[in-house]
């Protein structure tokens, strides 16, 4: 029988559910998802609970308050220009409270995400937090295959 090891790839089913315990994200009810161990596509923390469980089993563990996706950072709470979305996005795109705004990395080969948080005059308040930086998950988790 297979281990999950440092590297390893996996086809699995798992769920992920914030402090009030609902799914943040559920695939028991859909198709597996197909991850490789280490890549960043899943949290460190959730990784290491993973590693040396057997092909086949069928785990459910607690993350403390912050240990899964960090403490919230004070510094990730960024004011950004509405100049600067006009010339990064939409000129005239509408903002609201709660909206999801992705950002191109530096080196434009990737993007990050802030969520709106205030509206300023010609600004906007975003929150480059994981969306749960912070708090407690509960991890449910189906090995189908190990390789």
């Amino acid at each position: 029988m297979n281990l999950v090891q440092p590297g390893s790839f996996l086809t699995l089913h798992y769920r992920l559910a914030g402090p009030d315990g609902a799914d943040v994200i559920n695939t028991f009810d859909d198709k597996p998802a197909t991850l490789s161990l280490g890549t960043g596509q899943l949290a460190p923390a959730i990784e290491q609970h993973l590693v040396g469980l057997p092909e086949g089993a069928h785990e459910a563990f607690d993350l403390a308050r912050g240990v899964a996706f960090g403490e919230r950072n004070p510094a990730l709470m960024q004011r950004v220009k509405l100049t600067l979305l006009h010339e990064l996005g939409e000129p005239d795109a509408p903002y609201g409270l709660g909206d999801v705004v992705r950002f191109p990395t530096p080196d434009g080969q990737g993007s990050y995400a802030g969520v709106v948080r205030e509206l300023g005059p010609d600004w906007l308040l975003f929150d480059f937090n994981h969306p749960l930086a912070g708090q407690a998950v509960r991890f449910e988790v189906k090995l189908l295959g190990v390789l």
